[in-house]
């Protein structure tokens, strides 16, 4: 079957308990929901339902399901169960707050916090409209990829991988902290069963092992990922794809433009991330971590040099300001800064 769009719950629909207000985001495997609790809350219902296995209907709740393509999303459909109750396990301020999970219209619908703000992405194309240079600060890059990574650490502790790490993945409350959103385990679980639903990764923040039929996937995998989200930041594109970089990797050329606008420690950090064979990348987030960490060397010494200089200026001026008027009382402030 192919993708096609389908139809969305209707507004106002009572299910499980929650009233759907109305779709706020849809994609290839699930539809996004606004919707409020019985006590009043908002949240957000994530619905599974991919678009190549699964048609609904204006007007219906269940899809219509082929039975050829029954058994693929019948897999799928444990993954997204089995990987929301993973991240209800999880209880970090940077990622997602899962809170509950149910089974209705013959699929699996997630229920997290609903959060409000916007996407990195939106923050980035808001930023280069304006013509921002730098489009996003070192500083703000520095601060808000810390809180991202400690949120991918917690979940990689948990034995998941995020899998679709993009800047529209990464949500900013509307006090700058940022969230994970979006996993994609059980899409990728998915593409590895069926070759008819590839491709499920995102050109230029995907690593090579997520274009392979059996990649070997690990942490360095969403690491790839990190290193061009945090590109994006500097560009305002993401970097070239990967497949393209096999034949002619173009990236050195990139990192060439960003040379001051960017510390050279930020953009090899970068570099590292993105290295196309997954064994040279860094192999954890703390590895990451620490190296966003350690101090711009050549900024610190800079303005290191500076203060010792004007301190060294204002006390030999002073000293001369002392001096000279022992030899001539009638000089003057004016005459000695000539």
């Amino acid at each position: 079957m192919a993708a096609q769009n389908n139809a969305p719950l209707p507004d106002g629909l009572k299910i499980a308990g929650y009233r759907i207000v109305k779709k706020i985001a849809s994609g290839g495997f699930s539809i996004v929901y606004l919707a409020y609790d019985e006590d009043g809350n908002a949240v957000a219902i994530k619905e599974y339902l991919p678009s190549s296995l699964a048609l609904r209907q204006w007007g219906e709740l269940a899809p219509a399901i082929s039975p050829e393509n029954l058994p693929t999303f019948r897999i799928g459909l444990k993954c997204f169960f089995e990987e929301g109750r993973a991240l209800a396990r999880i209880a970090h301020p940077n990622v997602v707050s899962v809170i509950n999970f149910f089974r209705a219209n013959e699929t699996v619908y997630m229920v997290m916090a609903y959060e409000s703000g916007r996407s990195l992405q939106e923050h980035i194309l808001r930023r280069r409209d304006k013509g921002e240079k730098p489009l996003v600060s070192e500083k703000f890059i520095r601060k808000m990829f810390r809180h991202v990574m400690n949120g991918l650490r917690e979940v990689h502790t948990h034995k998941l991988l995020h899998l679709d790490l993009k800047p529209a993945n990464i949500y900013l409350r509307a006090d700058g902290t940022p969230i994970l959103l979006d996993f994609g385990a059980a899409r990728q679980t998915l593409r590895s069963d069926s070759p008819k639903l590839y491709p499920m990764y995102t050109p230029g923040f995907a690593p090579a092992e997520l274009y392979e039929r059996n990649g070997n996937l690990g942490p360095w995998t969403d690491i790839y990922s990190i290193g061009a989200s945090i590109f994006a930041c500097m560009v305002g594109a993401p970097p070239q794809p990967v497949d393209q970089r096999k034949v002619n990797d173009k990236m050195e050329g990139h990192f060439r433009k960003l040379e001051g606008l960017y510390s050279p420690e930020l953009i090899q950090v970068v570099r590292w991330c993105l290295m196309i064979d997954p064994l040279q990348r860094p192999q954890s987030v703390f590895a990451v971590q620490r190296a966003l960490m350690e101090p711009v060397q050549e900024e610190e010494v800079s303005v290191r040099d500076m203060v010792t200089r004007k301190i060294r200026n204002v006390f030999f001026t002073h000293i001369q300001f002392r001096r000279k008027p022992e030899s001539n009382p009638d000089t003057t402030i004016q005459e000695n800064t000539q």
